[in-house]
């Protein structure tokens, strides 16, 4: 846990932003997450540690400007939040699946998207997101 908050306030350092408790405490949150959290996820965790709403929404906010932070809206009109891996130098973190019916989301890591699919992409603009959509394997299973 101590090498985990050490790594944490080195990151906040080279952003040039303060290490703060609830700063610490969101990120330490989205890292312990499985995919991406909304707002109102992390602070079902950290309003009863004794974090208002406001400023785990503040800090999200801050962490994504600095680039720390990716906030995804997949297509159910709410921002999602996951951190972003500070070694990667693409625009696109990885893709997410979203269950039609359910909602679930679930990070694709292990897709990779090569440089010369990234280069065909070019001509349509400038791709940050991919989203796939279908139904999860516990909805497809029930149905």
């Amino acid at each position: 846990m101590v090498n985990e908050i050490e790594e944490l306030r080195e990151l906040l350092k080279t952003v040039g932003l303060r290490c703060t408790t609830a700063r610490l405490s969101v990120m330490r949150e989205l890292r312990n997450t499985s995919g991406p959290a909304s707002h109102a996820d992390l602070a079902d965790t950290l309003v009863p540690q004794g974090f208002d709403k406001a400023t785990i929404y503040r800090n999200l906010m801050d962490l994504t400007d600095c680039g720390l932070v990716s906030r995804s809206e997949l297509g159910d009109h709410v921002w999602r939040f996951e951190l972003r891996d500070p070694n990667s130098d693409s625009d696109i973190e990885h893709p997410h699946f979203v269950c039609v019916d359910c909602g679930s989301v679930v990070c694709l890591k292990e897709i990779e998207f090569p440089a010369a699919t990234r280069r065909k992409w070019s001509s349509a603009g400038s791709v940050t997101e991919v989203l796939l959509k279908g139904h999860c394997t516990d909805c497809e299973t029930a149905s």
